[in-house]
Order: structure tokens, then C-alpha cells, then sequence
């Protein structure tokens, strides 16, 4: 079924893919993009997959591609890096800009600029190779969660339930980053929010609740089990869910997000109080993902958030 006329899937132009990249998400990204390209495709854009892993800049600039639909995630993709070369090449994309995107990459980064706005979010220390591991003990208590916080997709994190535990548990996300993110744990739902749009037009979707095998949302049960559950709407009170969307929409603006993201949110079982965990600039778009999942909730189907998400390609940091 069409969701554009010809007229404009022609005056969006040769349209780029971009997916794959040398991140620890590779896999996830190549599932990501094989899902827009053939959505963009279905409603006659001229649209072209392109590997940032397998291709330089230099194909990139010579492909000379109207627009891009960035549909990498992690590093190299999702962190401002490709953001400031495509600025550099004059390429319209989607998503964030250089500034946003790293931040939002960048999970202690993040945090910083949710608590300076006084937005809510887990307590946190940051850990370096060497440091006495007692003083994080005693600032969050057990259990804690440990974190790489430059990764994405559940990869780098372990919740810590025994003091003993600690050291492995910095060893493991030390692979990723050098600098570890340590959260106290906050037990209760888990939520995340799509966001599109921008500034004062920026809009939640509807809320999506996932409910994984132990409470384990893991890599493996992110995106190649059925056993995670997913309700959306969320089933949260009118009111909740409303303060929840509204918490999100800010946390978004606060990092300066645009065209779309996905803020994920812990709800204490305790009091439902919500908690930020992070922002993804460059969300999932499997048969797994979350934004496709939320935007269905609202009669939008997957090619026509494609579409949205294109239509709001544009350069940054020439508008100033």
C-alpha cells in the first residue's frame, strides 16, 4: 500500500541506507536497514543500501545522494561521528545532529544533562581502571547495575547482586569503554517512549511496557527470541502515562534530539516513579524494534514511519 504519491517519493531524491557499520550492533543494524531500504523501496523512492564498513567516505560523497536514512547503531553511526561527515559532504540525514548524538551516545553524558535540568534518573558513579570499588558499593548499595556507556543493545551491562561480584562485572563493560558507568538498580517496569519530531513539536507515541524472560532484556531476548513480551499502549493510568511521555519528550529536547528517538524508562515498582535510563538517537527498526511497535499502536505502519522519518533529513549545523 502507498503512503506517498510518486510526485514526492521522485523529489526525495536518490536516497542512501545507511547500515551495517563496524560497531558491536553490526548485526542488528544490518536487520535495522534491510527493513527500511525494502519499506523506502515499496513506495518507489529510489532508494540504495550503503556499508560505512565496506565503503569509504569517498563512495559516499560520490554516490551523491539526495538525502541519507541512518540506520546505524553504535559507534560510528550513532555517536556524532558520521553526523559531522555527512555535515562535512552537505548530505541531508536523519536523526540527531553531531552535538545530540553524542550525548545521547554517550549514556554518563546524558544523565549529566537530565540531572542539570532537573529531569529523573538513576544515581550513578563512574568507574576507572584501578579505583577502590568499596566507595561505589557504598554510594548505590546492592544490587547495581554496571554499564559500557558508549554501547547500545543491552551490550557491556551486568546487575551486580553480591560485593564479590563487582570487580568481574567492571572487567566485562572495561571491554567496551574505559570509563564504567555504575547505576543504582531500580526495581520495576521497563518502558521506553518514541519520540518524533522536534523543539516544541516533538510528540511521544504511545508507551511501550516489554516483559522479558526473568526480567532479563538481554541481547539475545531483544532480538532473536519470542519469549519477551510487549504491551503497548503500556497498561499505565491516563495520568502516568501522560507525566511519563512528558518526562520523555523533555529528556529528548534536553539533549537536543530531532527527526526521532527512543527514550527508555524504568518505572519503580515501589511508588511508580519514573527513572530515565538513556536515549537511543538511532532506534532499532527489526521486526523486533520498539518505534515500529509504538508507531502501529497509532495506525501508522512501518513504511510510513520510514517515510516520516526521511521527510525530516536535513543538514544541522548549516542552519545557524
Amino acid at each position: 500500500m502507498s503512503v506517498i504519491s510518486p510526485e514526492e517519493a521522485k523529489a526525495l531524491g536518490k536516497v542512501g541506507v545507511l547500515f551495517g557499520g563496524r560497531s558491536a550492533e553490526r548485526e542488528v543494524s544490518i536487520m535495522s536497514g534491510t527493513g527500511v531500504l525494502n519499506a523506502l523501496k515499496s513506495q518507489g523512492i529510489d532508494a540504495h543500501a550503503f556499508d560505512p564498513a565496506e565503503r569509504t567516505l569517498a563512495d559516499l560523497a560520490a554516490e551523491k545522494f539526495d538525502r541519507v536514512f541512518i540506520a546505524l547503531h553504535g559507534r560510528f553511526g550513532e555517536d556524532g561521528s558520521l553526523q559531522g561527515a555527512l555535515e562535512q559532504l552537505g548530505i541531508p540525514y536523519t536523526g540527531s545532529g553531531v552535538a545530540a548524538s553524542a550525548i545521547g551516545m554517550d549514556k554518563i553524558a546524558s544523565k549529566n544533562m537530565w540531572l542539570a535540568r532537573g529531569l529523573p534518573t538513576a544515581k550513578y558513579v563512574t568507574i576507572e581502571q584501578g579505583d577502590d570499588l568499596q566507595p561505589v558499593l557504598a554510594a548505590l548499595g546492592l544490587p547495581l547495575v554496571v554499564k559500557a556507556p558508549h554501547e547500545g543493545s543491552s551490550i557491556g551491562i551486568t546487575k551486580v547482586e553480591r560485593a564479590e561480584d563487582l570487580q568481574a562485572a567492571y572487567a566485562d563493560s572495561a571491554k567496551y569503554d574505559d570509563t564504567i558507568l555504575a547505576e543504582q538498580f531500580i526495581a520495576g517496569r521497563e518502558l521506553t517512549v518514541t519520540i518524533l519530531g522536534k523543539g516544541k513539536q516533538a510528540r511521544a507515541l504511545p508507551i511501550v511496557e516489554i516483559v522479558a524472560p526473568a526480567g532479563n532484556y538481554d541481547y539475545n531476548n531483544k532480538y532473536f527470541t519470542d519469549d519477551t513480551q510487549y504491551h503497548c499502549p503500556a497498561p499505565v493510568d491516563t495520568a502516568l502515562t501522560a507525566r511519563i511521555q512528558k518526562i520523555a519528550v523533555d529528556a529528548y529536547n534536553a539533549v537536543g534530539c530531532e527527526g526521532w528517538a527512543r527514550v527508555d524508562v524504568l518505572l519503580r515498582s515501589a511508588d511508580n516513579e519514573p527513572f530515565l535510563l538513556e536515549v537511543n538517537t538511532s532506534p532499532g527498526m527489526t521486526g523486533h524494534s520498539l518505534v515500529p511497535m509504538a508507531a502501529r499502536a497509532t495506525g501508522m505502519s512501518y513504511e510510513a514511519l520510514c517515510v516520516e522519518i526521511l521527510r525530516s533529513a536535513s543538514l544541522k549545523l548549516s542552519k545557524g
